[in-house]
Parts: C-alpha cells; structure tokens; sequence
C-alpha cells in the first residue's frame, strides 16, 4: 500500500494544487498580503512537481546523469523529499509566518525560487532540458518576483529574514542531494 503513495504521490498533489488555486480566494482574502502571496508557492510547487515527477521523470533523469543508470535515487526518497520535504517545509513556513515572524514566509519564497535556479542552471550546464525546467522558468520565476515585492513592500524582508529563507532553502535541496550521494558510494 505504502509502495503505490511513494509512487503516485505526484498525481494527487497536481489534483491538490489544482484545488488549492481555486479555492484560494475564498480563504486568503482576510490574510496579511505577505502569507496570501506567498501561499501560491505551494500550489505552483505542486504544478511542478507534476511536470518533474511524473512518470518517474525526475528520478530516471538523476539515476541516469549521477548513477550511470543505477538507483541512486530512490522512489520512497523522492517521495520524502517533496512531500515532507517541500509541502511539509512549506506549511511549517507559513505557520511559522502567521504566528512567529511574517518575514519567515521567504522560506516558502526562496524554496521554489532556489530550485529554478539550479534547474536554469543545470540546463545552461548541459545544455538540454531537463525534468521541472519549464515550470520552474514560467512558473516558479514570475510568482517568486512578485512575492519577493509583495514581501519587501510590506516590510517584513529585512536582510535577515531573506538569508533564513536562502539558507533553508539551500539546506532542503542539499538534503536531496544526501541520498544520491550515500548510494552512489555504495556503487563505487
């Protein structure tokens, strides 16, 4: 049973982010504009998520490019690093924007924007595309502009609270990179 989550997580979060976008305006309207524009971090995330993850996309990709073909990257890993890893980093970053420091919604800000820039870059490097990319330049770029406006604008993104959202940002995707490496050494 756990097996067929791990492996069809994508389908229901780009159904979920579907749902989440349309019933948005319903439930932001009353919230402070940094956690309303930020929200739409998690739905994008999720549209993502379905162009990068679906058909085991992602996945193939890294264990081709880093594994030589062999596992390097797991499905139950790629399955812990976008679900807790991402919406879970995300909902503790808004929780933690509505009730601590609104400034700490830029680690849901600098998520997505952090992982358009390694998927730009990785393109720019191989010159070819590569699973996400598309989503992350027309998706992921506008929206995180935007909510870095929004952010500054409301005065809430002092120099310290956008390194907290960098550096969690960096620490999440270098957590991805964790598993790859320690099976990759396992193959050496």
């Amino acid at each position: 049973m756990i097996h067929r989550i791990f492996a069809n997580w994508v389908y229901g979060g780009f159904l979920a982010g579907l749902l989440l976008l349309l019933l948005a305006p319903l439930f932001i309207c009353a919230w402070p504009a940094t956690l309303a524009a930020a929200f739409f971090c998690l739905p994008a995330y999720m549209l993502h998520q379905y162009e990068e993850h679906d058909n085991d996309r992602f996945r193939v990709f890294v264990n081709r490019l880093l594994g030589n073909g062999r596992e390097v990257l797991t499905v139950p890993a790629v399955f812990m690093i976008n679900v807790p890893g991402v919406w879970g980093v995300m909902v503790v970053a808004f929780w933690l924007a509505a009730r601590v420091d609104p400034g700490l919604v830029l680690i849901a800000v600098y998520l997505p924007l952090i992982n358009a820039v390694i998927h730009i870059t990785q393109a720019a490097v191989a010159r070819s595309y590569n699973p996400g990319l598309v989503s992350a330049v027309v998706i992921f770029l506008p929206l995180c502009i935007w909510c870095l406006v929004v952010v500054q604008r409301s005065g809430y993104g002092p120099p310290t609270m956008h390194a907290v959202g960098v550096a969690a940002a960096v620490a999440i995707h270098a957590i991805i990179i964790i598993p790859v490496l320690r099976n990759r050494q396992k193959f050496a």
